[in-house]
């Protein structure tokens, strides 16, 4: 299985890496290809043999007696070429599937060992585009691509060969064109084409990371009636994606359209050669005779000079591409304690923990302290951008702190182990995300050893009994097949009976109710108060009402503790919370009136 590689490493031999034992087709791919490219050339000297008989033998062409066999020897060599080409590409196609896999496997795999901020930080749009387009790229480059570029190497040696052996003028003229286009795709594919493709790509999956993100508030745009002009990053990752491609066109164009001329045209330089061969005297029948061959013969230059042009763009797109995959391989998991232990009970503090987001200027939590003991229930509620999803996500270690600490049971998160925290944390996040698959098999993610009466009973906690009466199959019902889908606040109580049947001493239930509606929100509570029992619970909210008979309050605003008591201490000190409180009771008491038609 592959590694990580140093980035300057030759693509081929990090490909390799994960060939394993397929390494030897990738071999064979290779010299059939080179086999093959010299097999289709042997049929133009028999070409060249059948002309050069009929103008020999000119006008009596009964005299031609070897025409039959040198056309039947073109094409026995034409598809011995093919069959032995179709050989390479089979190697070649069965390494690439596996190298493939094994770069999928191998970065899921380590993808699944981040901390899910480091995901966050490289966005759900970019990381699929990287292990799938990525490794897509790779396959195209070892099962076409290679086996182009043996035949790109090969090729042009036979070719120099046969245009020096018949006529070495006629060679020459020809080869001017050749040598035009390889200073052409010097220029064009040199060191500034390395980094232009990486902003090429860049450009391409920050698009693509954006059009994610549209894709997600897709039901707000249709509410409201917006257009993708209403997504302003969205919008401006595509006009920055035209801008670039069209800039890069116009300035290859030049460079492009000589190429294609001179690559085009080979065969107007075998005439002008002709013409000033010519000028020393009449036409020779070998003269002709070479001069058709030339002709003939030109395309297959062409066709070499486009496979090497195309052969070494795709060198520079897997080379990015394995970029890509270092790039996401070289996110490094958290730090695993050398010497790990068990929290002793649920008891949980933080101690003037500080984090600060990468390329941010300000922290997002600046020395936050609070204590929370077993059995309590806190809320962090504050401004938007304040801290207190940071906060939530420092406690299940989706980040590490940069300064303080946060325990849990006495112990440093740090000195758990990622397995047993993941145990003694539950986490009910806003957004629901259920996969597609049975209510049965949604809820039992979070303990896959649980038995069904574990589950159902989980679901019964949750409230999730008129869920599974609605369904055609219950709790096998098949959540995204067959038009089967939930509201916000059925998907909320689907994700609450995962945490109760998790039954971990620490939850978190950030925005928990933000998708309910007032009877959802009801059963939604209900299913809070049976999780909660005993459990240590935080619980960040915008709906204050939710939050009233908390054990403590802590607003968050600017990354710092701004005010910290119960709900009636704080509004009664009139500060931030109370102005908030205000806020919401106008909010509830606002009524659209109708007006009379």
């Amino acid at each position: 299985m592959g590694k990580t590689k140093p980035a300057k490493e030759k693509p081929l031999r990090r490909l390799m890496a994960y060939a394993g034992a397929y390494k030897i087709l990738t071999v064979l791919s290779m010299i059939f290809s080179a086999v093959s490219a010299a097999l289709v050339i042997v049929p133009f000297v028999y070409i060249w043999r059948i002309i050069e008989e009929v103008i020999r033998v000119r006008p009596d062409f009964s005299q031609a007696q070897h025409i039959a066999f040198n056309g039947w020897m073109a094409v026995l060599f034409s598809v011995a070429g093919i069959l032995v080409y179709l050989a390479a590409l089979m190697c070649s196609h069965f390494s690439a599937f596996r190298v493939a896999a094994n770069i999928r496997k191998d970065t899921v795999r380590h993808v699944t060992q981040l901390p899910v901020g480091s995901l966050d930080m490289v966005g759900s749009g970019k990381a699929r585009r990287i292990i799938h387009d990525s490794s897509a790229a790779t396959e195209t480059y070892l099962a076409h691509q290679l086996p182009d570029m043996a035949r790109a190497f090969v090729t042009p040696v036979a070719v120099l060969v046969l245009l020096f052996v018949f006529d070495w003028r006629l060679g020459l003229a020809s080869l001017i064109p050749v040598i035009v286009s390889f200073v052409l795709l010097a220029v064009m594919l040199g060191k500034r084409a390395e980094r232009v493709m990486a902003e090429f790509q860049n450009a391409l999956g920050d698009m693509n990371n954006q059009a994610v993100e549209y894709v997600r508030g897709m039901t707000v745009i249709k509410t409201f009636g917006q257009t993708v002009f209403s997504f302003k990053r969205f919008s401006d990752s595509i006009e920055r994606y035209r801008e670039y491609v069209v800039q890069y066109t116009l300035s290859m164009r030049k460079a492009m359209m000589v190429f294609q001329v001179l690559t085009g045209g080979i065969f107007a330089f075998i005439i002008a050669a002709a013409f000033i061969i010519l000028s020393g005297g009449p036409p020779t029948a070998k003269l002709i005779t070479d001069l058709i061959f030339y002709i003939i013969f030109t395309p297959l230059i062409t066709l070499m000079l486009n496979k090497i042009m195309y052969s070494s763009q795709n060198n520079l797109i897997v080379r990015d591409a394995l970029k890509r995959i270092d790039s996401l391989l070289a996110l490094a998991p958290l730090p695993e304690p050398e010497n790990p232990m068990s929290p002793g009970g649920a008891d949980l503090e933080l101690r003037d923990v500080t984090f600060r987001y990468e390329g941010a200027e300000i922290p997002a939590v600046d020395g936050i302290s609070l204590a929370v003991k077993q059995g309590q229930r806190i809320a962090l509620v504050g401004p938007s951008g304040g801290g207190k999803t940071t906060v939530a996500g420092l406690i299940s270690r989706f980040w590490d702190v940069q300064s303080g600490s946060i325990r849990i049971g006495g112990v440093d998160i740090k000195d758990i182990k990622k397995e047993e925290l993941m145990d003694t944390v539950a986490f009910v996040f806003q957004d629901s995300k259920l996969i597609k698959g049975s209510i049965f098999d949604n809820v039992r993610l979070a303990r896959p050893s649980a038995s069904r009466p574990e589950v159902l009973a989980a679901l019964r906690a949750a409230q999730c009994d008129d869920i599974l009466q609605k369904l055609p199959d219950g709790a096998d019902t098949v959540y995204g097949s067959k038009g089967v889908y939930l509201s916000g606040g059925e998907c909320q109580r689907i994700t609450i009976a995962r945490a109760i049947l998790k039954d971990a001493p620490v939850i978190i239930l950030d925005e928990a109710t933000a998708f309910a509606d007032p009877e959802n929100e009801a059963k939604v509570q209900a299913a809070f108060a049976s999780m909660a029992k005993n459990k240590t619970v935080i619980v960040i909210a915008h709906r204050l009402t939710t939050v009233t008979d908390c054990d403590g309050i802590y607003v968050l605003s600017g990354g710092r503790i701004a005010e910290a008591g119960r709900h009636e201490a704080l509004v009664a000190a009139g500060g931030l919370y109370a102005g908030m409180w205000a806020d919401y009771q106008r909010s509830v008491e606002w009524k659209v009136k109708r007006e009379a038609v």
